[in-house]
């Protein structure tokens, strides 16, 4: 196990494609992640475990652990166990060959090249050789997946990758501070205007209502809702809590690994080996 034993910071939906391939490919993950993740694209995060104490992504079980034997007993039995530790402590007393993280901030939030052997960070934030050996491009397009052993990853724009003709129309924020509950579920097919959210000044102890008070957030384009954030959630204004696909193609992409996720999944597996192969140095 010395050599396959990998940390992962963060369980969101793309962390999950690394994940997956990780735990695929014979290696022993430990997920870290904060106390109140907020994934939209919860079908396919593994850091749902936080709230529900397990969590299931196409063949990958993740269980939400407090010890060391609670660890121990969730590689026993094939599962990947989840810590919550937003700071990354679990790090230092672990010692891991390798720290992966794939927090996808868009900034470093505390990752040093220090923390292990081998250190892989997603996307703009970091410095390959400085912040970590190895930084994954994680914009789309034709550098999609590319392993840095040198400079940084695209800066982040701010815009949604195009899909379908559609851009940042199919992420949806909150227009003001509040608690989101939805009025759709994922894997649901919305029109453009559609109310899909109630967004409350307060939480809520009741289900929702048309009398409910609160802002009911139309949906931005027509499509199948990919993701939306847990109900109850308190989100601030300008918070990403919805994704829309608007190719509609199939109700079974709502519920696995994006061709995004399962293509950094690769990168890092591949980064590993590179490293561990001793072929690339840092």
């Amino acid at each position: 196990m010395e050599n396959r034993f990998v940390i992962v910071r963060g369980g969101g939906d793309l962390a999950t494609g690394t994940v997956q391939a990780l735990w695929r490919a014979g290696f022993f993950v430990l997920i870290l992640e904060a106390e109140r993740p907020s994934a939209i694209r919860r079908q396919v995060a593994l850091s749902e475990a936080v709230y529900d104490g397990l969590a299931r992504v196409e063949d990958v079980t993740c269980v939400r652990c407090r010890t060391d034997g609670d660890i121990q007993a969730a590689w026993q039995q094939g599962y990947v166990p989840l810590l919550i530790d937003p700071e990354g402590l679990a790090i230092g007393q672990r010692n891991p060959a390798v720290v992966v993280d794939a927090i996808l901030a868009k900034r470093n939030l505390g990752t040093r090249k220090d923390m292990a052997p081998c250190v892989i960070a997603l996307g703009p934030g970091f410095t390959a050789g400085t912040d970590a050996d190895y930084v994954i491009e994680t914009q789309r397009g034709h550098n999609l997946g590319r392993i840095l052993t040198k400079g940084a990853a695209a800066p982040n724009t701010g815009v949604p990758g195009t899909i379908a003709g559609a851009s940042k129309e199919r992420v949806m924020h909150s227009p003001a501070a509040g608690f989101l509950y939805g009025l759709v579920h994922i894997g649901d097919t919305v029109e453009k205007g559609q109310a899909m959210a109630l967004l409350s000044p307060q939480k809520l102890t009741t289900p929702v209502t048309a009398t409910t008070p609160g802002i009911r957030l139309p949906a931005s384009l027509t499509g199948l809702v990919r993701g939306l954030i847990r109900d109850g959630y308190a989100v601030t204004k300008g918070f990403k809590i919805a994704d829309i696909d608007p190719r509609q193609e199939e109700l079974k992409n709502c519920f696995t690994v994006s061709d995004k996720a399962r293509c950094l999944g690769g990168a890092v597996v591949t980064a590993i080996l590179m490293h561990q192969s001793g072929r690339y140095t840092t």
